[in-house]
C-alpha cells in the first residue's frame, strides 16, 4: 500500500455536499463525473495528499443508494494506492480478506478499483486503487 488514496463518503444531494464541502476545506471540486458501472455521481475535492470522495446514487438499489438507506450519510470507504493491484489484491485474498468481486474494474478519477468486504476488515468497506496509464 503507497498511501491513503481517498475517502469515500456517501451523501444524498451531491449539490448540496459540494457546497458544504467547498465551504469546509476552502476549495471547489478539482472534478465530477459519472460511474455508470456504480450507478453513482461523484465528486472530489484534494485535502492535503488524500482526496475525499462525495458519492450520490443514482438509482435507490445501487451500492451507494443501499447504504444510505441503511446507515444514512457518512463514511463508505477507505481507499488505498497500490502499485500493482492484481498482486495486492492476490495477496490479501490469501491473507483471509473476502473479495466483492473476481477482478479490478474502472472506477472513478481514471483509475482501477478492487472492494474488500467489510465484514472482513472491522465495519468498513476497503478499496484498492491504482492509476491507468
Amino acid at each position: 500500500m503507497q498511501k491513503v488514496e481517498h475517502i469515500g463518503i456517501a451523501v444524498k444531494n451531491l449539490a448540496a455536499s459540494n457546497t458544504l464541502f467547498s465551504k469546509l476545506l476552502n476549495q471547489q471540486p478539482y472534478k465530477q463525473e459519472s460511474v455508470a458501472s456504480e450507478q453513482v455521481a461523484t465528486s472530489f475535492f484534494h485535502a492535503g495528499e488524500t482526496k475525499i470522495e462525495l458519492l450520490e446514487s443514482q438509482n435507490p438499489e445501487s451500492a451507494i443508494g443501499k447504504f444510505i438507506e441503511k446507515k444514512g450519510e457518512g463514511i463508505h470507504h477507505i481507499a488505498f494506492a497500490v502499485a500493482d493491484i492484481d498482486a495486492e489484491v492476490e495477496r490479501l485474498k490469501a491473507e483471509g480478506f473476502i473479495a466483492i468481486s473476481d477482478k479490478p474494474k474502472q472506477g472513478a478519477d481514471n483509475k482501477l478499483v478492487f472492494f474488500f468486504h467489510p465484514k472482513s476488515t472491522n465495519g468498513i468497506l476497503i478499496e484498492l486503487c491504482q492509476e491507468i496509464i
